[in-house]
């Protein structure tokens, strides 16, 4: 069994793993850099989003790659990582909150495997998007480490890279949005339909716009992910070494992903 940790902003290294090495990934969307190493004798994936130095920006990732790589290496479930604003008051800079729910308010991004062309029309039920299995791991041992974790959340997705205006924030809030962030979507759809079990952990660095009393930047989200990183990275390997070495899930039991090979 193979986990994979995508790290997103701030989270581009990966001196946990013991025996890295890095393996190069063909797909029909591109190439993937992606480090393989183990943790207590499991074996981790390790892909870092927006690429060395953060070079690459949200609306930008190829994510169809990314989890095509994923598929090809054989990777059961994907635990993520995502730094967010906070729409709610309860979910407090430093706070983590594992999502269960999303609103996409991306606009040119590649979606999906299924394009018509060389891959049939597929529609997929996206209902529950994350894995309700890893998310409970992650929740149980989130509280065992005694740290400040949620157990649910929505989490809105917009194009980036720019931040979001107060007025779309206060629309975001009606539709019942609790956090905010640039990359979750389609990553989770594009999970979905390979039949990877995908969860993702959302790291709220600030609350966002026109909540938060100071302006936004990207400084600020990069601080407070360094100041967390240890707290966040604690969460990922404790769940790695909870999970068992195989599980039944739904997330898997899909006909599309089998239409789905990566390389």
């Amino acid at each position: 069994m193979r986990i994979a940790f995508i790290g997103g902003t701030g989270f581009y290294e990966a001196k946990f793993l013991e025996d890295p090495r890095e393996i190069p990934v063909k797909t029909p969307y591109g190439e993937v850099k992606t480090l393989l190493g183990k943790h207590k004798g499991k074996e981790i994936v390790f892909i870092t989003r927006h690429g060395k130095g953060h070079a690459v920006p949200p609306h930008l990732v190829n994510y169809r790659a990314n989890i095509a790589s994923l598929k090809t290496l054989g990777v059961k479930g994907i635990l993520a990582s995502a730094a967010v604003g906070s729409l709610n008051m309860d979910m407090e800079p430093g706070h983590l909150v594992i999502l269960d729910q999303f609103l996409d308010f991306t606009k040119g991004r590649q979606g999906t495997f299924f394009q018509g062309e060389k891959m049939p029309v597929v529609h997929t039920d996206m209902s529950y998007p994350y894995c309700d299995f890893l998310r409970e791991t992650l929740f149980q041992v989130g509280k065992s480490l005694g740290l400040k974790v949620h157990p649910s959340g929505t989490y809105v997705c917009t194009e980036g890279p720019r931040f979001e205006s107060s007025a779309e924030i206060k629309m975001f809030r009606t539709l019942g949005a609790h956090v905010v962030g640039m990359t979750g979507v389609p990553e989770v759809v594009l999970a979905r339909e390979a039949g990877i079990c995908y969860t993702s952990v959302a790291l709220v660095t600030n609350y966002a716009a026109g909540i938060s009393p100071t302006l936004l930047t990207h400084e600020e989200v990069v601080e407070m992910m360094k100041i967390n990183s240890q707290n966040f990275l604690k969460l990922l390997l404790k769940t790695v070494e909870s999970l068992p070495e195989e599980w039944e899930c739904s997330c898997e039991k899909r006909p599309e992903a089998e239409l789905i090979t990566g390389g």
